[in-house]
């Protein structure tokens, strides 16, 4: 095996998640793995090149924050029996956006293993997206758009403010702005998914605070462990349970500079 090429880590799937991508789709997320690896040496898309690094921080750790929403397998991971609540659909085609999706973590990987699901690429840098939308039609994907804008400004616009079922941030900012940008993007019993490394009980008694304001509120918050890095991912699940307050999202910056 090539050194540049991803590692076979089916056991691990079903491991970890309870599932296991199909053979077509791990030759898409090779695919996608190399057409990082080229892009990256003009765009600079991850600082994390190396094959098994790659499989664990951008694939897996994509896919982690959706496992309720994934066909289950066997045996479910305790963890995840704890998420049974969050999946009384597995069919239901959920509209999602990737709020920050950089790179395309984690709306490409997402969108690879669910292609009934229409999933918009949020992104405020045009360089990137178009990057995404070359990768997006080479790996036959017919469910992604991309979107250049803030999250301040979409979470204010029709068609956008509160139409998804799942808004996903990852690596994008303090939690309590995560859900800003999130929730007024959120339809009524929608989730956000924010994935966090640390995560400590003053920061969740917090985001449940900020939750409260923008019309949510946090239903989960679970910890798992890394399949081959040392360390815990949390992934904290927000459910919209009103609407957002038309004050949410705030002008642009301000979110970052005056969190909630």
């Amino acid at each position: 095996m090539s050194d540049r090429t991803l590692p076979n880590r089916s056991d691990v799937w079903l491991q970890t998640l309870g599932w296991q991508p199909t053979s077509e789709q791990e030759q898409q997320f090779e695919r996608l793995f190399q057409q990082i690896l080229r892009a990256n040496q003009q765009l600079n898309l991850t600082r994390i090149t190396d094959p098994q690094d790659f499989w664990e921080k951008h694939l897996w750790d994509s896919l982690v924050g959706i496992a309720p929403w994934l066909p289950p397998g066997s045996p479910i991971p305790t963890w995840l029996q704890d998420l049974a609540s969050l999946s009384t659909d597995l069919n239901q085609a959920m509209r999602v956006i990737d709020i920050g999706t950089g790179g395309g973590f984690p709306g490409l990987p997402i969108a690879i293993i669910k292609p009934t699901w229409p999933i918009t690429l949020l992104d405020s840098t045009q360089k990137k997206l178009t990057f995404l939308e070359q990768a997006t039609a080479d790996l036959g994907l017919e469910n992604v758009e991309g979107c250049c804008d803030r999250a301040e400004n979409l979470g204010q616009q029709s068609p956008y403010r509160e139409s998804f079922d799942l808004a996903l941030v990852r690596a994008v900012g303090p939690a309590s702005v995560c859900a800003e940008y999130a929730l007024p993007l959120l339809a009524l019993q929608g989730y956000a998914v924010l994935y966090r490394g640390q995560w400590t009980t003053e920061e969740q008694e917090g985001l449940k605070a900020v939750a409260s304001k923008l019309g949510g509120e946090v239903v989960a918050v679970l910890p798992v462990k890394m399949p081959h890095s040392p360390g815990i991912r949390h992934c904290i699940y927000l459910r919209k349970t009103q609407p957002t307050d038309p004050k949410f999202p705030r002008r642009v910056g301000v979110p970052t500079r005056k969190p909630l």
